[in-house]
């Protein structure tokens, strides 16, 4: 089996660095990979090496201004840099901006290409899912956009059609605007309602334009969904956006910070949506796709509790069909507990008693699934 899937890691890509203090932390890449190592579901052999990409490849999507401007920021005046969203709280400086976000487009486009020139049929890039860059500007911790330049890489060199399922508790604003007028590629995004988080937008009616009106697909979700909420309607709208787009490969964007314990939104799932995001991932990639699924990282800010646990279990998925269960392995919680702000979980499940009970569930789940229903009309009117 190990031939089939491959890891995409190296030092380099922690490198992305915006300061100690900054929310967006790249050593959930290295508790991911021990974790998995130490669970025994990680093979030297499975691991390959990332490339950096090349300037021609960032400009798939990036304005080639915007990358210049990222080459020379350390030497820019600030006011220069931005109108490029460089310089600014979310997306400060830092040394070798270019080359660290070169190698991390780079390594997404390692996965595509383990898939569609190597052989392999799945292939993760936890350190991508950039999804917040725009042509010419930075935004949201996001430099380059790796999904975007891997999707339009997919298009350009190997004309396939890409369904992109973002799961991050954020908007993936950066790819949707990047396809929004493209009939080949289809973005599905849940995530909590813009009302109160960042970036503020995919509503239910942001549907594309020109030819690629009908293929962007938003589902916004109350603060404070749980599980069960969460679960219900992401099973169910991916499964009818797929049988409306019928894709030849998908990407997934695979954010870790829809979880009760992420500091940055107010969403409330538990580690159950991490082990039901994949599993569906990989039930569509099996149905439509031969099976070919690239999957990349995203945001996720609770980076001890959370990530590791939500990102080990793709890679579970991916091997076994199914997640890991039980305890978290003693040489982990050993290695790692010293280091931690906050005590480690000891299981891959969260335990009941620690789940938040909230008020107003049901009307909650109510109006998710109105929203539900809303994006579902337009699966239904495209295939009548």
């Amino acid at each position: 089996m190990s031939q089939h899937m491959k890891f995409v890691f190296d030092q380099s890509l922690l490198n992305y660095h915006f300061h100690d203090n900054h929310p967006f932390n790249q050593i959930r890449l290295i508790l991911t990979k021990e974790l998995l190592e130490a669970s025994n579901q990680l093979l030297p052999e499975q691991i390959i090496t990332p490339r950096s990409a090349t300037d021609e490849e960032i400009a798939l999507i990036h304005d080639p201004m915007y990358i210049h401007a990222v080459k020379s920021a350390e030497q820019s005046p600030i006011e220069r840099l931005t109108r490029f969203g460089l310089g600014t709280e979310d997306t400060p400086l830092f040394p070798n901006m270019h080359e660290a976000s070169s190698q991390i487009v780079g390594a997404t486009l390692t996965a595509v290409d383990a898939v569609l020139k190597n052989g392999a049929t799945q292939a993760v890039n936890f350190a991508g899912g950039l999804h917040h860059g725009f042509k010419n500007r930075a935004s949201g911790f996001c430099i380059y956009n790796d999904a975007a330049i891997a999707i339009k890489y997919i298009r350009e060199f190997f004309g396939l059609k890409v369904l992109y399922v973002d799961t991050d508790a954020h908007h993936g604003d950066g790819v949707q605007e990047a396809f929004y007028d493209d009939p080949n590629v289809c973005t599905f995004s849940i995530h909590e309602t813009g009302r109160y988080l960042f970036p503020g937008t995919g509503n239910v009616n942001e549907r594309g334009i020109k030819e690629g009106h009908g293929y962007s697909f938003n589902l916004p979700i109350d603060a404070f969904t749980q599980d069960e909420s969460f679960i219900s309607i992401y099973e169910t709208a991916l499964r009818e956006i797929a049988e409306f787009f019928q894709p030849d490969i998908i990407v997934t964007q695979n954010g870790a910070d829809s979880h009760f314990f992420d500091p940055l939104t107010h969403l409330c799932g538990s580690m159950a949506i991490y082990e039901k995001i994949p599993e569906t991932a990989l039930e569509i990639s099996k149905r439509y796709c031969h099976g070919r699924w690239i999957a990349l990282g995203g945001g996720g800010y609770d980076i001890w509790r959370v990530v590791p646990r939500a990102w080990a279990q793709v890679w579970n998925i991916m091997k076994d069909e199914k997640p890991q269960n039980g305890v978290l392995p003693n040489e982990w919680i050993n290695k790692w507990q010293k280091d931690a702000p906050t005590t480690l979980p000891l299981t891959w499940h969260d335990s009941e008693e620690i789940i938040p009970a909230i008020p107003r569930k049901i009307e909650i789940e109510e109006k998710n699934q109105y929203t539900l229903k809303s994006l579902l009309k337009y699966t239904q009117v495209k295939r009548s």
